[in-house]
This record gives C-alpha cells, sequence and structure tokens, in this order.
C-alpha cells in the first residue's frame, strides 16, 4: 500500500474491506464490498448497459458483472453475465482477471493529492465493519436504486457501506472519486482563467494541474458540505434522499 499503488495479496482481505479492480487498460475500476468466504458485494449494470445513457456510448465500457457463459456457469456463483443492480459474486468473478487493490479511508490532504488518479482513497473515515456488512448485505436484499456513472454507480455504492454517507443535493456528482476526477480534468481544461494566468506551456500544465488536484480535494465527501449520513433502512424507504429510483424500463426488465 502506498501512493503509487494499492495492490494487496488475496490473504491480506478482510470482512468489510472496500476493494477494486481495474478495468479496460486502466480506463476505470470496478468497486465492491469483499464479505468474507472468498465472496463480494458489488452494484452492477449488465453487459451493454455499464454507461447507462441508452446511446452507442454504452458500448464502449464493458459491463462489470462476471462474464461467465450461461453454457459454462461459475461453479461457485452461477452465470451473473446478464445480471445487474447489487449482486454477490465470488472474488475471481469479481476481478475477471484484474488485480485486486484495496481503497483507502481517512487518508491526509496530501497523500489523497498525491494520489492523483481517482477513486482510489478518500479523506473521510470508515465505520465499523458490522456496520459495512449489514448495509451491503442489506442492499443486496433491497437494491441500491437506478444506476448512474456519475451519481450513483459501483464506487459510490461501497463507499456508501463504508460510511454511510449520502449526497443530499440533486445538482452535484455523487460520492465516487471516479466521477469527481473526470469532471475535475475538464473542469482544468476548459477553465478560463487558464488562459490568464501563464502563457508558458510549463506554466499552463502546472496551473491545469493545480486546479485539477483542487477541484479532487472539494469534490471528496471527506470535506464536502452536501452529505449526510442516512442509514440504510430510511435509504430504501425514501429513495429521494440521493438514490435515484429505477426507471420503469429497467424495473419492467428485473
Amino acid at each position: 500500500m502506498g501512493v503509487f499503488s494499492n495492490m494487496i495479496d488475496r490473504e491480506q482481505l478482510n470482512p468489510g474491506d472496500h476493494i477494486y479492480s481495474w478495468r479496460q487498460a486502466y480506463i476505470y475500476a470496478h468497486h465492491g464490498i469483499y464479505v468474507g468466504d472468498g465472496m463480494v458485494i458489488h452494484f452492477t449494470r449488465r453487459a451493454g448497459q455499464e454507461i447507462g445513457t441508452g446511446t452507442v456510448l454504452d458500448s464502449l465500457i464493458l459491463s462489470s458483472s462476471p462474464s461467465h457463459s450461461p453454457d459454462n456457469p461459475c461453479p461457485k456463483c452461477g452465470h451473473q453475465s446478464r445480471t445487474d443492480g447489487v449482486i454477490s459474486s465470488c472474488l475471481d468473478c469479481f476481478l475477471c482477471g484484474g488485480n485486486l487493490y484495496l481503497f483507502e479511508y481517512a487518508v491526509s490532504p496530501a497523500f489523497f493529492v498525491a494520489k492523483a488518479r481517482g477513486g482510489t482513497c478518500t479523506l473521510a473515515p470508515s465505520d465499523p465493519t458490522e456496520d459495512t456488512l449489514h448495509r451491503a448485505s442489506f442492499l443486496l436484499e433491497n437494491g441500491f436504486g437506478g444506476y448512474n456513472i456519475f451519481k450513483n454507480n459501483c464506487e459510490d455504492f461501497a463507499i456508501y457501506c463504508k460510511t454511510g454517507l449520502l449526497v443530499i443535493t440533486s445538482i452535484s456528482v455523487g460520492r465516487s472519486g471516479q466521477a469527481a476526477s473526470c469532471l475535475a480534468a475538464a473542469s482544468a481544461i476548459v477553465s478560463t482563467p487558464l488562459r490568464f494566468m501563464t502563457t508558458s506551456f510549463g506554466g499552463l500544465a502546472v496551473v491545469g494541474f493545480g486546479m485539477y488536484c483542487v477541484s479532487r480535494l472539494v469534490s471528496d465527501i471527506g470535506v464536502r458540505r452536501d452529505v449526510s449520513k442516512v442509514p440504510v433502512e430510511r435509504l430504501i424507504a425514501s429513495p429521494a434522499l440521493g438514490v435515484p429510483e429505477q426507471t420503469a424500463e429497467t424495473a419492467k426488465e428485473d
């Protein structure tokens, strides 16, 4: 564990750990909660719907559901390639051939900024293991609303299980560090002040990276003011608290 990599061995895993594995040549990571006995609870969309836009963009990112075919199901967790929502998979199916990484909580601001890639750590502290496992198990039975790549994705699910924190405003991104990093990068590139603060390429790069880091930092759930701790039972009873409801089409398919 360190600034350059959060990779761990399977022997280091403990129930309640927030884990992730990179997909598509490190384009994005898939997150979940390890619950013990080689099983992971995670939130995903079925094949061809990972982005969830209903357009051709959905086919650009592969589904994070296990990829075993109906003719060759996983001996431990079965055939789940067409399953979506909150599911339970074995660790091998969750990793899909990738390496295992541990998401870090309660890191310092300096460490957070040094981890320039989003979706690997947060300043927010985690709750006790029993709370994490309770939330994950409860959501496995009751769902986590509709999938949204910017507001309600697999990382949002895992962070909620670990912290119980929900974003209470509807105009910002969710808890996901990956989504916040994408928006921070876009903001740093197109921001008008960059044109006036420097004219050299090196200076432009420094200013742009600085704005990227600041944007990531202020979007982290550990410092945001638009988050609230919500019991998982209340979350299911009141979807308007921050978890998007399933669309009628998705609900019908389920």
